[in-house]
């Protein structure tokens, strides 16, 4: 299993975000993270790749414990060192983009692999240059982002994070800042993503997206996950109302 999320709790100012929540993903796996805004569905992404320390629980890479709750039950993690390299095992594809806007897009691809991961520049390069291959736009390896429409700026923020040679992507709602048309070109990358096997938690709401794309789906409101299990199921057959309930919204 790439990742096991095991009993995460989550707070802020007092108020419990992640409510002892509990799921794995496997090698080649994708699964589609569904539910109403203020589920806590883009906190749980980011506990998972580092970006938001747990309060509590415990958090596996490869099988190995990345954090954990000691007997006073409080959450520890690695020593920072070690945390590198579990972070090195995730990437994370935001709803806002992120790119640099002073790097061209080449160097948004590059810079961080270089200087992080020590790997040679010319094979980073190259392996940039294959991946704009791959997102359709390997012609604008020399322009900025603002020279770019935002689809456009999304498949580039997919490759940037693909440059790092995950384990596992996180997405967290990727196409929530596009236009339908644009909407289109996000999902058809990581539509082909998914053919290759590559593993992929996706938080989306995009429904027919995530039935037809998953192996699973997981729905959550206030802090649990109130169902999950095949998208045909899921979607077709919902056993919790609240899930029947937020469906139905999407039926309209």
């Amino acid at each position: 299993m790439i990742i096991e999320m095991k009993n995460i709790r989550k707070h802020f100012d007092g108020l419990e975000v992640l409510k002892s929540i509990s799921f794995g993903v496997d090698s080649g796996e994708v699964v589609s993270i569904i539910g109403p805004s203020g589920s806590g569905k883009s906190t749980l992404l980011r506990c998972a790749t580092f970006l938001e320390t747990i309060d509590g629980g415990e958090i596996l890479y490869m099988g190995k414990k990345a954090a954990h709750t000691d007997e006073s039950g409080k959450a520890v993690y690695v020593h920072h060192q070690e945390l590198r390299a579990f972070r090195a095992y995730c990437g994370l594809v935001f709803q806002q983009f992120h790119l640099f806007p002073h790097y061209n897009v080449l160097k948004n691809l590059t810079d961080a692999p270089v200087k992080v991961q020590h790997r040679d520049p010319k094979e980073v390069e190259a392996t940039a240059m294959e991946l704009l291959k791959k997102m359709g736009i390997a012609e604008k390896a020399k322009a900025y982002p603002y020279q770019l429409s935002g689809g456009q700026q999304q498949r580039v923020a997919i490759a940037r994070a693909l440059a790092m040679k995950p384990a596992i992507l996180f997405f967290d709602e990727p196409t929530s800042a596009l236009d339908p048309e644009l909407t289109g070109e996000v999902l058809k990358v990581i539509r082909q993503l998914a053919e290759e096997k590559m593993t992929m938690v996706v938080v989306t709401h995009e429904m027919p997206f995530a039935k037809a794309v998953s192996n699973r789906v997981i729905f959550m409101e206030g802090g649990l996950i109130v169902e999950q299990g095949d998208p045909k199921e899921v979607f077709d057959h919902p056993r919790e109302e609240r899930t029947k309930q937020f469906l139905r919204v999407f039926e309209r």
